[in-house]
């Protein structure tokens, strides 16, 4: 999304805006480590924000923290925020109701894209990525810190989305035409946690 973004070159992008799993110290739900993230930020050449929730997280408490976030960025003179939305309607519509009247405009640049076409489109265009986090209900397993690549879209079943826009996994990205310099990154172990197959990645030494 943010590589659209910048090629299109009618917006200043200013910031990057992640939750974090205030307890883990990592991005909630994907597993990765706060320390990969900035490294990202870094090469990306953008400021990160970071959003502290607890885990578990109500509704409640993940609207009130987004909701500073909404007010920082209107404070800061931010107009939009872009998400990285594919095809979920109902997700979509909820970010739209929820900013409403905020003073921030939704964007979808991706919304409605062919996802395998774009799974394709991005790892031609030299993205490289690694699976952080896998759904064992969707996906095996047996894909969990594995490379997001052409193999491995050909590997996944029919019922999975080649981007993985219902949840069945999670990736950090690495290296690609959006970022500066790769962030060289280490495979560590794969746990299973509140039904879902985690690998840690660590920044090489």
């Amino acid at each position: 999304m943010l590589h659209v973004l910048r090629a299109r070159g009618d917006m200043t992008i200013g910031a990057l805006l992640t939750t974090i799993n205030r307890d883990a110290n990592r991005v909630a739900m994907h597993g990765v480590r706060v320390d990969l993230v900035e490294a990202q930020a870094a090469a990306l050449e953008l400021p990160l924000w970071q959003v502290p929730i607890p885990s578990p997280c109500s509704n409640e408490e993940y609207e009130r923290a987004m909701g500073n976030a909404v007010r920082r960025a209107c404070a800061e003179g931010f107009t939009d925020i872009a998400f990285a939305d594919l095809f979920l309607q109902d997700v979509r519509r909820y970010r739209e109701e929820r900013l409403q009247g905020s003073g921030l405009t939704p964007l979808f640049p991706l919304f409605g894209a062919d996802t395998r076409a774009l799974a394709q489109e991005m790892i031609g265009a030299g993205l490289r990525a690694r699976i952080t986090c896998v759904d064992p209900r969707a996906i095996d397993r047996r894909f969990a810190g594995r490379e997001y690549d052409a193999t491995l879209l050909a590997e996944l079943p029919s019922s999975a989305d080649p981007c993985g826009e219902r949840g069945e996994f999670h990736t950090f990205a690495y290296h690609g035409p959006m970022f500066r310099q790769p962030i060289a990154i280490d495979t560590g172990p794969t746990v299973e946690r509140e039904g879902f197959v985690f690998t840690d990645l660590t920044r090489s030494a």
